[in-house]
């Protein structure tokens, strides 16, 4: 169950990208990602009153957290995004993005298999891989780097985060997490300098991008509730070869054999933690 909702959580995360990133090329990242923001908000108070739960503050205060650690994360990835170094950016914030939900698991006492710790290693080259772009459509690695570094460190803290709320507590955190995400975006328009106001017809796009990341949230969340967090949070972030795929399915863009290694390391990922 573990693995076939945490596939679940990354094919919806993968879906809201590509629908997100088609939306954004046609408008603009901050009226999209603060739509995508808002739709997320929304999704996730019309689940929390259509379930029941008793949240703790502790449940919060792990909400709130991972609430900045995904503002951090896209805080980050727009930076480098806006600079032009998304095959830097993209593959070491997916990679990072494993590592602190993965350590997280392993000081809370989770042990996985041999075969699913085979699939975890097989995992970060994996995604390493399917996120790269051409070596042409990379320069100036060094910044992008950095940015990469921190995208990385952000969504990886708001994985480990969400691992840490009961499943007991329902889905109020989600509600907070929201919350926070929502405003995190608005402060790095203004930081940044963005005009997040929705002005055109594809800025709703957005709104499908959140309410796909909400059930993503979702099915993370019940993954982690029935298995290993460490599992958990290494499959949910196979969501950049979900991209791919659409990509070349929808838009016929071409995989280049980079992209081809990763997707292959991919499955072999998913199959040796299903096994394990």
């Amino acid at each position: 169950m573990t693995v076939l909702l945490s596939l679940l959580a990354a094919a919806c995360y993968g879906l809201a990208d590509f629908i997100g990133g088609v939306a954004s090329r046609r408008s603009s990242v901050w009226p999209v990602g603060l739509l995508a923001c808002g739709g997320g908000l929304v999704g996730s108070i019309g689940i929390a009153l259509c379930t029941s739960g008793s949240p703790t503050g502790t449940d919060f205060a792990w909400a709130l957290l991972a609430g900045f650690g995904g503002g951090l994360g896209t805080v980050s990835l727009y930076r480098g995004f806006a600079t032009g170094r998304m095959g830097v950016v993209a593959p070491v914030s997916g990679v990072g993005a494993v590592l602190l939900p993965l350590v997280a698991g392993l000081l809370g006492g989770e042990r996985p298999s041999l075969l699913a710790w085979l699939g975890i290693l097989i995992a970060f080259p994996g995604i390493w891989f399917v996120s790269r772009e051409e070596a042409s459509a990379s320069p100036g690695p060094t910044g992008g780097l950095l940015d990469g570094v921190l995208a990385g460190l952000g969504f990886g803290l708001s994985f480990a985060a969400l691992g840490q709320v009961q499943h007991s507590a329902g889905y109020w955190p989600l509600v907070a997490m929201e919350t926070v995400a929502v405003l995190s975006l608005l402060a790095a328009a203004l930081f940044l300098g963005g005009d997040p106001r929705p002005r055109t017809r594809a800025d709703l796009g957005g709104l499908a991008a959140g309410a796909l990341s909400c059930v993503a949230l979702v099915c993370f969340l019940l993954a982690n509730a029935h298995g290993l967090l460490s599992v958990a949070g290494v499959l949910t972030a196979l969501y950049p070869a979900f991209t791919v795929l659409l990509a070349v399915a929808a838009l016929r863009e071409r995989v280049h054999r980079t992209q081809a290694f990763g997707l292959a390391f991919c499955a072999a990922a998913v199959t040796l933690v299903s096994l394990g």
